[in-house]
């Protein structure tokens, strides 16, 4: 399994308003579609994702079924709020987007230089161990290129 990285509650809070924007969600698909943009390294657990639908619904930015599994629909004032941060919400996205496509292009050329053909040049081939630690070096070099 990845490494898991976190990701800041207040962004977590405009990740989860913004696909909820885009259609009613429940916790368990906000957590599968965080999953998705970030290729897998990035899985919020549902100790993060429920209290942060929780905040949001105590806000009034999103309303919720009452029979589990809750369905989150944005308000009127989650559309508000959502307009008024859209450039950091977009920006967020945007990040754990760009880190799932850098991550994608990571496994891929391991897994092409691990192939017995192209080692020709005398590298060992990485473990799993060394694999996972390359993967969080790309994580925070992607955080901090973001944050310059």
């Amino acid at each position: 399994m990845p490494p898991q990285g976190k990701l800041p509650q207040g962004d977590l809070r405009l990740v989860a308003l913004a696909l909820i924007a885009e259609a009613p969600r429940r916790g368990y698909e906000i957590i599968k579609l965080i999953e998705e943009k970030t290729a897998d390294w990035y899985s919020p657990g549902p100790s993060i994702v429920y209290p942060t639908l929780g905040n949001l619904e105590e806000g009034g930015y999103v309303t919720a079924s009452t029979d589990p599994p809750r369905l989150f629909t944005i308000t009127d004032d989650g559309r508000a709020y959502l307009k008024q941060n859209r450039d950091l919400a977009d920006g967020v996205l945007d990040r754990l987007t760009a880190l799932g496509e850098r991550v994608s292009r990571w496994r891929r050329a391991l897994a092409a230089n691990s192939k017995p053909s192209s080692r020709i040049d005398g590298r060992p081939e990485l473990d799993a161990d060394s694999a996972e630690s390359l993967v969080e070096i790309l994580a925070r070099a992607a955080g901090n290129s973001q944050r310059k």
